[in-house]
């Protein structure tokens, strides 16, 4: 029974990313008998409301995820400090970086208790130089309002800590934010035709590796000209990294590339895949590769941050230098070498290891399990 004195409030950057991200918390502070409370810019995937009946969704106007402008930053501080001062939660759980950034000084200046979860270091990070600098700052200022600071990879934990941009003692790592692994079940009923299938699946960005995915393509299909690639996604058109419409245009029209669109429900595509491929540059804990793993299939990464975790290097999958599209390549020749028996075997580990490292109930509980004692002492759930 929901406790209506008892409220938590969680905010992000998008409507999708609580859509895609956090519906496993959502319901797990719901079944602990909170109300639970989302603020975050309305979009398109607003209808994850359907899912939970007294769920109360507020739309941020001032949330501008990729703007400069402090002026409108400002007003993005603005708006959550009146917010968090109208609803009084027992706990602020802020998701994304300018919700983590401006979300925790607001929470200070309300006396909120708040926790900012580090859902990947962004464009900001990857790239340097002066938003680089300024993001890093900025950082290290909220940190100090947080009471804790969960990271979705141990590396950013181990980056941020040794740059002294938290306390210590307030850095907690977690593996992601886990995969539904009933939803991405392996369906062993699909029988290949022969040819061996790559898939990119993600946001079309640079930084994920989509130019390195191309190149390799070229030289693999130099020597294997069966080998099929398929490219999933969209372009997010407010990322920096976001690729130009022209080379999507070249690749819609390269005869070495099947561009499918994007997909709501990869799962057919997954399944009708022989590996998935993701070379990006860092990631948080990349959700398509353990959604791939999930659902038995091998997997072939970059050795960077987000990556290195899921996948283990001839285990089930492949890991490959960071911006090395021959690296790649060679990694994509050895898969095909494999018999059929051994590329199995992998996706077999892949789902072993998801089961054990990264369903979404146990990260769900792992947040759980580091919020409960900033509740208040009244509260006396346990851990589950």
């Amino acid at each position: 029974m929901k406790n209506s004195s008892r409220h938590i409030l969680i905010v992000a950057n998008t409507s999708w990313n609580i859509y895609n991200f956090r519906l496993n918390v959502i319901r797990l502070f719901i079944e602990k008998g909170y109300k639970v409370t989302v603020a975050a810019p309305v979009d398109e995937f607003i209808r994850y409301t359907e899912e939970f009946e007294d769920l109360i969704h507020i739309g941020l106007k001032h949330l501008d995820r990729d703007s400069i402008n402090p002026f409108k930053d400002l007003r993005l501080i603005i708006e959550l400090y009146r917010l968090y001062q109208r609803l009084r939660p027992d706990l602020v759980l802020h998701y994304t970086v300018k919700p983590n950034i401006y979300g925790g000084i607001a929470a200070r200046f309300a006396s909120v208790p708040s926790l900012a979860v580090i859902t990947g270091l962004g464009y900001p990070f990857i790239h340097g130089g002066f938003p680089g600098k300024i993001t890093s700052i900025l950082y290290r200022i909220s940190n100090h309002f947080h009471r804790r600071i969960i990271f979705e990879n141990s590396d950013d934990l181990e980056l941020f800590t040794s740059q002294n941009m938290l306390d210590p003692e307030k850095g907690f790592s977690i593996k992601g934010c886990g995969v539904d692994i009933n939803y991405y079940n392996p369906d062993h009923s699909f029988r290949s035709n022969g040819k061996v299938t790559f898939t990119f699946i993600g946001r079309l960005l640079y930084d994920k590796g989509i130019r390195e995915f191309i190149e390799a393509a070229h030289l693999v299909k130099a020597q294997n000209p069966d080998v099929r690639f398929w490219l999933i996604g969209q372009i997010d058109e407010e990322n920096p990294a976001a690729i130009k419409k022209s080379d999507l245009v070249e690749w819609v029209k390269d005869p070495n590339i099947d561009y499918l669109g994007s997909k709501e429900d990869v799962r057919p595509y997954i399944m009708k895949s022989d590996c998935i491929v993701l070379p990006s540059y860092r990631e948080a804990i990349a959700r398509s590769v353990t959604e791939a793993m999930s659902m038995a299939k091998p997997v072939i990464g970059t050795d960077t941050a987000g990556l290195r975790e899921a996948i283990v290097d001839k285990v089930n999958g492949y890991l490959v230098e960071v911006k090395n599209p021959i690296a790649l390549a060679r990694a994509m020749l050895d898969f095909i070498s494999l018999s059929t028996e051994d590329r199995a075997e992998m996706g077999r580990k892949g789902r072993m290891k998801v089961e054990a490292e990264f369903d979404d109930v146990k990260i769900a509980r792992e947040i759980w399990n580091l919020s409960k004692d900033l509740l208040p002492k009244h509260d006396k759930s346990s851990s589950i």
